[in-house]
């Protein structure tokens, strides 16, 4: 993402955001994107005026309807603050009601996986000496996840068809056994998160789609992360062309009909379909986390994921995968993740997704206990959400309620490059009442180019009429837990 003048803009897609100068806050989308294609944005040459460009087939065309037609909403949000931005529910109130009667099935949560390991080259794909879909290796992610209260383990890699990238959704490799490791799974309260990654070719991927989810559904996997790395679907046709925008629906409504939950990747941009087929978790479509393993240009930059919840972040829940602890990066030294060991943390909340993975191999969770107990703790979703502060490009900090009796807050604060003092009001709390606020913070000389990994935990007792003030290192966060304290509890200012 870049700052530019409207007329300075190239083709866009959207969400696009705009702060004017006389400091309101625009950003213009779409809703309810059914059997169409996603719209563009463009401005005449010259002026401030933006034509919208659908994107077209292989073959020119920008759209296939009968008349009369329905077309997808065209959106804008207006905005006193930034933060205001974040807290419209426009895009989703535009789609239709649910459609799935009993969405008890439908279950968010946290997962890991074996995944990071990959990027890291210490594992393969494709079945081998160094291969990372083992049974014996699923084994033990599950034993941990189960450990620590995590939903599900993503396993990447175990189907046939990595080595050709032209995939069988039906045939694990002979080193991993689907019913052992999901009868083991269920034995521990763990649900296996299957994946298809169809590498773009959606007509192949389509003609095995039934058998795939039923083979997933008799072995108890609800959630299926799916992905089109491949530059253009069936080798010819653009994600967010109507014939991508057709298949994306077809998967979601068929995987609807076997009770299996989405998690899509490479997707056409998010326009609200969550309220209609809430099975569609979360989706990726930005710029995730895992850039920070192999992009040449050195991963992202602070300043990202102070952008992101403006932007992308308005067409709905993100897969960006945070969670990350460690930072050296052996296979491209000059990449790494560019945040403090707390940023990640925050992100946990500043980041909204519904299914939430924390991304890093497992060995460097038990390596920093205390810090990971802040992500083990911290939920998906939520009763209500506040933005205290927000400066798109500078810092965000949102506070978010627990779901549920508990009455408790999580709080993620994320800057820049810059250093900051963060001065958060607690105004939002319940009057009246005590809590315990356990804080994740920077250590005193943490900075994410020099050194990441101090995080400081205190404990101490606040209000409604207290104010946090807490220092932020260049790159850095802050991760807070408020929890409504007895008439007769006491905390002591601890640090550890």
């Amino acid at each position: 993402y870049e700052a530019s003048p409207v007329s300075k803009l190239g083709w866009v897609s959207t969400p696009l955001t705009m702060e004017t100068n006389d400091g309101l806050f625009l950003s213009i989308h779409e809703a309810n994107l059914t059997d169409y294609a996603a719209m563009n944005l463009i401005p005449k040459e010259g002026s401030m005026t933006l034509k919208a460009n659908l994107t077209p087939w292989s073959t020119g065309e920008k759209v296939f309807m009968k008349a009369p037609g329905v077309t997808p909403w065209r959106t804008m949000i207006v905005a006193e603050s930034a933060g205001d931005l974040l807290l419209s529910r426009l895009m989703l109130n535009l789609n239709e009601p649910c459609r799935i009667q009993d969405t008890s099935w439908i279950q968010p949560g946290r997962y890991i996986g074996i995944w990071w390991t990959y990027h890291m080259h210490k594992h393969t794909w494709h079945t081998g000496p160094r291969h990372g879909a083992t049974t014996a290796n699923a084994l033990r992610h599950i034993d941990f996840a189960a450990r620590h209260g995590f939903q599900g383990v993503l396993i990447e890699g175990w189907n046939k068809g990595w080595d050709t990238y032209h995939f069988n959704f039906t045939e694990p490799y002979p080193d991993f056994d689907l019913k052992q490791i999901t009868d083991y799974a269920a034995s521990k309260g763990v649900t296996l998160i299957g994946h298809h990654e169809t590498d773009g070719w959606v007509s192949d991927y389509e003609n095995q789609l039934e058998a795939a989810f039923n083979l997933y559904k008799d072995h108890g996997v609800q959630i299926v992360k799916t992905g089109y790395v491949g530059k253009l679907l069936d080798g010819k046709e653009r994600h967010s062309s109507q014939f991508g925008v057709r298949h994306y629906r077809k998967v979601i409504e068929l995987a609807a009909d076997k009770h299996i939950m989405i998690d899509n990747h490479e997707p056409v941009m998010p326009t609200g379909l969550q309220r209609t087929f809430p099975n569609l978790m979360t989706q990726e479509g930005v710029r995730g986390q895992e850039w920070d393993a192999w992009d040449k240009d050195g991963g992202n930059p602070p300043v990202h994921t102070t952008i992101i919840p403006f932007t992308r972040g308005l067409a709905g829940p993100m897969d960006f995968t945070p969670g990350t602890f460690r930072f050296e990066n052996p296979v491209l030294p000059q990449t790494r993740v560019q945040t403090t060991l707390a940023k990640q943390l925050a992100l946990s909340v500043v980041l909204y997704s519904p299914l939430q993975m924390a991304s890093d191999e497992i060995e460097n969770y038990e390596r920093n206990p205390e810090p990971f107990s802040f992500i083990t703790t911290c939920p998906t979703t939520w009763e209500q959400t506040i933005v205290p502060e927000a400066k798109i490009g500078e810092y965000v900090t949102i506070a978010r309620k627990e779901r549920g009796s508990s009455g408790r807050w999580f709080i993620g604060s994320i800057t820049n490059e810059q250093p900051r003092e963060m001065q958060l009001p607690l105004s939002f709390l319940d009057k009246g009442k005590r809590y315990k606020a356990v804080i994740y913070r920077d250590g005193d000389k943490a900075d994410y180019r020099t050194n990441p990994y101090p995080v400081i935990i205190e404990e101490q007792e606040v209000t409604g009429e207290s104010t946090l003030q807490i220092a932020q290192a260049p790159g850095g966060g802050t991760g807070i837990i408020l929890t409504v304290l007895s008439s007769s509890g006491a905390t002591s200012d601890i640090q550890k």
